[in-house]
């Protein structure tokens, strides 16, 4: 049987591939590993078909990984 930190979940969508690539950098400072899904799609189909690019966690990071990119946030405002 699986477990459940096995599972990928989305934890940052944004439209500039940049942003998600300073996320990912941030997350991995404090040891999470993240995947970055559809990087590769605007090469492969155009921009008109890109709804934004995905940062995924393991589900048993995604609350440490969630507070993370939020205090972030909350310093930039």
């Amino acid at each position: 049987m699986k477990s459940n930190s096995d599972t990928l979940v989305t934890v940052l969508t944004a439209s500039l591939l940049h942003e998600i690539h300073i996320a990912k950098t941030l997350l991995s400072s404090y040891g999470i590993h993240s995947y970055i899904f559809d990087e590769n799609i605007m090469s492969t189909i155009g921009t008109a078909y890109v709804e934004g690019y995905k940062l995924e966690v393991s589900s048993s990071d995604y609350e440490k990984a969630k507070k993370i990119l939020s205090s972030i946030e909350d310093e930039s405002n």
